[in-house]
């Protein structure tokens, strides 16, 4: 339907809806003390580490680190966009969702994002028509290549002819000429961006076309070529294949990360439809926090030359800071001459799953690579690979994972525990001593009263504690709480989940999800002095920054700032 949900229903509806009620829907819950525990649904676990509670309407996952309100559970847990979580949590209370007219310019970008997504769905339809037109090199490839008419057509693999404009005859150039598929030049002329290749359609999560990927069928170049980078299509957020992997195994107990169209699909017709593929971009550390969403393992194969090898590590070094104690990672090292569609093709897939099963975890491959021609028996050469270890592992979070990495180093290099302990304790021990420091030190008034503001919102309503002074401040954070405050007063019953969906597109929303979870160890009944101690420290705050910035400029105020310099000085005397 088009047309804008207005704000108004959205603030109201995620006031409605019980996240406990919604998410035991999906999943079932049971009651622990104020929160309601489950197994996480974003990664494999034993023991129930996904918490929900029902006061802040909220939910955290200490596992894995999944968090939001209801509608952050239905975009991560059913792969929706949001307007589509909204239309999910309305259809689950039984609502109906309204829309505004069709007038305003957030409207026009839906409209546009919509056509611009339509039409690439209908180019990939008609690339798969050339396909299957007649007889044509790219069918004779992908038949010599060993693909079938069922898969080609389950990953809507086409053809674009080696005309220079047939798309001009078929569709709209400037949606065209948007989103990369056609060029023009600087003599204004028009043209094809994929002649004569193979294309693959990118997929996005939800199954609508984001781009196309185009594989040559002799031996000009490049041999591979991407849309480039569109207002729907970013290379270094997606991966190939995810969708279809999904739609097959939403919760598959592992994800192998190849490096081409034809391997993920080569594999998937083999029986193993758990690949994906980076679009000729390094993986990034956006790659692995997404798939490790849908996996608590992840395979990355490469080929078994230099570059191979190479890439290995480099995908090591960009896991390591998003490692835990629940991610796995295993590496697999191809045979020479072969990549992942002509191995399992030429051996089966047996003995691809049992490469799988027989490759090095991440640990291992870490290790033999970094020891790798050291004679550990000589002290220079153990200390090598001490230098040469220390700065990566550190990059690994604080865990049992790299406390036992370290232990392996240890063991390698023959580090005594006190020495491998103060290497180990190296990057947190900054954390460790601002831990303490915070423990000595009361926490920040401004930090204390957001927190507090969050996990009670109706702390907001006492205006007895807001005063027109604070107009006059710019302490950091004082903008976010007075923005606080009025929505608490604008929506009285609004919860901690509520307040979080007013900065869905705002840098502040991580912050915010951290305090919502910050425990202030503050008992129910002194919640309401706290509150009031930290507010009269922020106010504290502003008048000593006012009296500062008025003090600077004491030769040249006018009668009503003399007056509150008086009123000031006065004021810390007496105090």
């Amino acid at each position: 339907m088009a047309g804008r949900i207005p704000r108004d229903f959205i603030d109201g509806l995620i006031q409605r809806i019980d996240i406990v009620d919604l998410i035991n829907q999906h999943l079932p819950l049971k009651k622990s003390g104020s929160n309601y525990l489950a197994r996480c649904p974003f990664h494999e676990e034993k023991t129930p580490s996904f918490t929900v509670n029902r006061e802040k309407q909220f939910f955290y996952c200490f596992g894995c680190g999944a968090t939001g309100n209801a509608f952050g559970f239905l975009m991560d847990h059913g792969n929706l966009g949001f307007v589509e979580a909204v239309e999910d949590a309305a259809s689950f209370a039984g609502i109906e969702v309204p829309r505004d007219a069709e007038n305003d310019a957030s409207t026009v970008q839906t409209h546009k994002l919509e056509a611009l997504y339509a039409i690439q769905s209908k180019v990939a339809t008609y690339y798969q028509n050339q396909l299957f037109r007649g007889d044509n090199k790219a069918k004779r490839y992908l038949k010599q290549r060993g693909l079938n008419g069922e898969i080609v057509k389950r990953y809507n693999v086409g053809y674009s002819p080696p005309d220079w404009n047939d798309l001009c005859d078929h569709f709209d150039q400037d949606l065209l000429i948007e989103i990369g598929l056609l060029i023009r030049n600087e003599h204004g002329n028009i043209y094809n961006r994929f002649r004569n290749r193979i294309m693959f359609p990118i997929r996005d999560r939800r199954g609508r076309v984001i781009g196309f990927g185009g594989r040559v069928i002799d031996d000009s170049s490049p041999k591979y070529l991407n849309s480039p980078e569109t207002i729907t299509f970013l290379k270094g957020k997606e991966v190939y294949g995810l969708h279809e992997l999904l739609e097959v195994c939403p919760r598959p107990s592992r994800i192998l990360i190849t490096e081409g169209y034809l391997d993920v699909i080569g594999l998937a017709q083999c029986g193993i439809p758990f690949s994906v593929a980076t679009l000729g971009t390094a993986t990034s550390r956006y790659h692995i926090d997404l798939l490790f969403r849908f996996s608590s393992e992840l395979v990355f194969c490469f080929d078994g030359d230099k570059a191979g090898q190479k890439a290995a590590w480099r995908a090591l070094e960009t896991a390591l800071p998003g490692l835990s104690d629940n991610r796995k990672i295993r590496i697999v090292i191809l045979p020479p001459g072969h990549d992942p569609d002509s191995l399992v093709r030429s051996e089966g897939k047996e003995f691809f799953i049992q490469q799988i099963k027989e490759s090095k975890l991440l640990s291992d491959y870490f290790f033999d690579t970094i020891c790798k021609n050291s004679n550990l028996s000589v002290i220079e050469e153990r200390n090598a690979v001490v230098q040469a270890a220390k700065p990566l592992l550190t990059k690994i979070p604080n865990g049992v994972f790299r406390d036992m990495m370290f232990a392996r180093l240890g063991e390698l290099t023959r580090l005594d525990r006190v020495e491998l302990d103060k290497i180990s304790a190296a990057k947190s021990k900054k954390k460790k001593n601002s831990s303490i420091r915070q423990r000595r030190i009361k926490p920040s008034a401004m930090r204390t009263a957001i927190a507090l503001l969050l996990q009670h919102p109706q702390l907001g309503m006492n205006t007895e504690l807001i005063e027109s002074d604070w107009a006059k401040g710019d302490l950091a954070g004082l903008g976010l709480l007075k923005q606080l405050v009025a929505i608490i007063k604008a929506n009285p019953d609004i919860h901690a989940g509520g307040i979080l969906e007013k900065f869905r597109e705002r840098p502040e929303k991580k912050h915010l999800e951290k305090l919502i979870l910050w425990e202030l160890l503050v008992p129910q009944q002194g919640i309401e002095n706290e509150f009031a101690d930290a507010i009269q420290r922020i106010h504290k705050q502003l008048n000593n920054q006012i009296l500062k910035n008025l003090l600077k400029r004491a030769n040249n105020l006018n009668d009503s700032e003399r007056k509150k310099m008086q009123e000031l000085l006065s004021n810390s005397k007496d105090k």
